[in-house]
């Protein structure tokens, strides 16, 4: 399948090709650069990253060329401009994914620079020292989580934990949630009922927000949760009517219709949790980690916010996968792989991601660098023990190679309302879903070929 050397990638393997995912900005730490890379250099040459303005400050990048001597030039990330380049043979150096959805989209179209030598030799990368979390970034040709690695996740939250405030809690009189032990989804939705607040038919306070960092990784972390998985064997396919994933699919379609929270049929004005939960109105977010870097900010909220573990279902499994997993990847036909890894350490090793660790707004991917996880007041300290008990239960929940998590959501957004108002029931739903989707899935097979 590997195309030959030098010829331009097949425009046919990137129809509808897309992708999606937020990633928090770095800020930049002087004075903090650590051990140096062996075996590569770049020192006076130029590294093209396709990325997200907010990846790597304009700060960030002045940084990089007095650590390596490498100039950074940025490409705004565009699908459409992407394409072209790869097309055209003549792509980024270094390219942003979201790890959880785009790794083995982009490996199985036979465009990802295989990177295990590269780490093979790195003092700075280390295996030893990769953080599970990283293996959302291999792909064996069949199955995401085996295989060689394309990439690395720049930090990481457990994307299925949430966070509550206690006050609403105290307020509607209901129990604290445990912050080692999981709740059940079918609890963790009573609490939500309990916990919403209402005034002449208005929601004024969510009891609750749950719907993933994208609908195709909720379906896909709660199915696994239920104990199945929402791909057949070879992810050319979706089942939504096994009994898992229609357990799923009926939990979430059950979460919109009772508008206990955010919802494709009650939107969230702020767009996201972060101001509604900030501002009160919000008793539990389905935010990982990373939430803390906001929270920590706000001393009124700090104190009264826990950090709990993923939901599992009743008679399911305990799961706690990684939903998004942003960082980069080097192109196949990339001209300047050396200088390009040199960048690819420096970003994912040295300054950034020290600084990256030291700011709650993410898990470090590397393991050595976890000491430096914020774990000065009692708030921190109480966040940091809840997160290192979750990590034992990370797991890497394989996405399918033959469709984007953008293009999945476009179908579930078009299709899911209905059953949401009422109007169709969760296996008229389920079916729908099944045939839009599955018609989508065969032709992006066709198109890897």
């Amino acid at each position: 399948m590997h195309t030959q050397a030098g010829a331009p990638v097949s425009r046919r393997r990137f129809l509808a090709l897309s992708a999606g995912g937020a990633a928090a900005g770095a800020a930049a730490l002087s004075g903090c650069a650590m051990q140096v890379s062996t075996g590569v250099s770049g020192s006076g040459e130029t590294v093209t990253l396709m990325v997200k303005p907010e990846d790597i400050a304009p700060e960030l990048i002045r940084q990089c060329q007095k650590d390596t001597g490498i100039t950074i030039k940025t490409v705004q990330h565009d699908i459409t401009k992407l394409i072209a380049m790869l097309t055209s043979g003549s792509p980024p150096d270094l390219v942003r994914a979201v790890g959880a959805v785009d790794t083995a989209y982009y490996a199985a179209r036979d465009v990802m620079e295989e990177l295990d030598p590269y780490f093979a030799k790195s003092s700075v990368l280390r295996e030893a020292d990769l953080d599970p979390v990283n293996d959302l970034w291999r792909f064996d040709g069949r199955t995401q989580g085996r295989g060689p690695r394309y990439g690395m996740a720049k930090d990481f939250s457990q994307d299925s934990m949430y966070w509550y405030n206690t006050s609403t809690f105290d307020k509607a009189g209901v129990d604290y949630p445990s912050e080692t032990e999981p709740v059940t989804f079918e609890a963790w939705l009573d609490d939500a009922k309990r916990l919403v607040q209402r005034k002449q038919g208005q929601t004024t306070v969510f009891g609750g927000s749950y719907s993933g960092l994208t609908r195709a990784t909720l379906m896909a972390s709660t199915t696994a949760s239920a104990g199945g998985s929402l791909f057949s064997d070879d992810f050319s396919r979706v089942d939504f009517t096994s009994p898992e994933a229609r357990k799923a699919l009926a939990w979430y379609i059950d979460y919109c219709k009772t508008k206990v929270g955010p919802s494709l049929i009650q939107p969230d004005p702020n767009g996201w949790d972060g101001p509604t939960y900030q501002a009160g109105r919000m008793a539990m977010t389905n935010s990982g980690y990373w939430l803390g870097g906001m929270i920590n900010t706000d001393r009124k909220l700090a104190p009264v916010s826990r950090l709990a573990p993923a939901p599992m279902f009743d008679g399911g499994r305990r799961v706690s996968p990684c939903q998004g997993g942003t960082g980069m990847w080097m192109p196949r036909k990339a001209r300047n792989k050396d200088a390009a890894w040199r960048v690819f350490e420096w970003f994912f090793g040295e300054a950034p991601a020290k600084a990256r660790a030291c700011g709650g707004w993410g898990i470090p991917t590397l393991k050595s660098l976890r000491p430096l996880m914020p774990a000065e007041t009692e708030y921190q300290k109480r966040t940091l023990k809840a997160q290192e008990a979750e990590l034992k239960h990370f797991s890497v929940v394989a996405f399918t190679p033959y469709t984007t998590a953008d293009s999945f959501d476009a179908l579930f957004n078009q299709i899911a309302p209905a059953a949401m108002k009422g109007e169709i029931s969760v296996d008229t739903v389920a079916g729908r879903l099944n045939s839009a989707i599955n018609e989508q899935l065969k032709r992006g097979k066709e198109q890897v070929g």
